[in-house]
């Protein structure tokens, strides 16, 4: 009997052991997998011409308004454009947005003046809707999609257009725009490490000698 209570005492240490593991490596393995995801995102500027479901849109919405923001104002406002011809439109005006007539989607991240700091912290804004820009890239790329950021604020002119274009009140900058599609093809992603860009401390002291 004795020999049985050890017995099955062994056997309930080990399958917590294997469990405690087991744990361990689907942690380890979704880290993995959200580091992947963020090292094998790239721009996509070339799509088929398959629609985007309203539940990726969502997803992807979603992802955004989970970014962190001063003070938690969640500052970020977005207009969802699925509309051929404001999206040729877009594609037509803008050099660098050229993408946008073939592309299914585009998505404008924009901040909310009223939601944001006043004064000197007005300015969080920006870095508010960028996290939230970022997020967005991510999940698009993690649901099979490829995207790519194009730039609005601060440039005036494009601000003016693109608040004229989509009835933006005055207290609703347009930031960027998030012009999304399904990828004609794989695109390989750039390693952009560069240790002699990080500092320890101070400026004088940089580059990464233990990486």
């Amino acid at each position: 009997m004795k020999f049985k209570k050890q017995t099955l005492f062994s056997l309930a240490i080990a399958a917590s052991v294997l469990a405690s593991c087991s744990s361990k490596q689907t942690e380890n393995t979704e880290s993995n997998a959200a580091l992947d995801n963020i090292m094998t995102r790239t721009s996509i500027r070339a799509y088929t011409a398959d629609s985007i479901s309203k539940e990726n849109i969502e997803t992807m919405l979603r992802a955004a308004m989970a970014a962190p923001s001063a003070g938690n104002k969640q500052p970020w406002r977005f207009v969802v454009i699925e509309n051929r011809a404001t999206l040729d439109s877009i594609g037509a005006n803008f050099g660098s947005m050229k993408m946008a007539s073939q592309a299914p989607l585009g998505i404008v991240v924009c901040g909310d003046l009223e939601a944001t700091f006043p004064e000197e912290g007005r300015d969080y804004w920006i870095e508010d809707t960028s996290a939230a820009m970022e997020n967005l890239l991510l999940a698009a790329h993690s649901i099979g999609l490829g995207a790519v950021w194009c730039g609005i604020y601060p440039m005036s002119d494009r601000v003016q257009a693109f608040s004229e274009m989509l009835s933006l009140p005055e207290n609703i900058i347009p930031m960027g725009v998030a012009i999304i599609g399904h990828p004609q093809s794989a695109q390989e992603p750039k390693d952009k490490w560069n240790p002699e860009y990080v500092h320890y401390e101070s400026w004088k002291k940089s580059g990464a000698k233990g990486f």
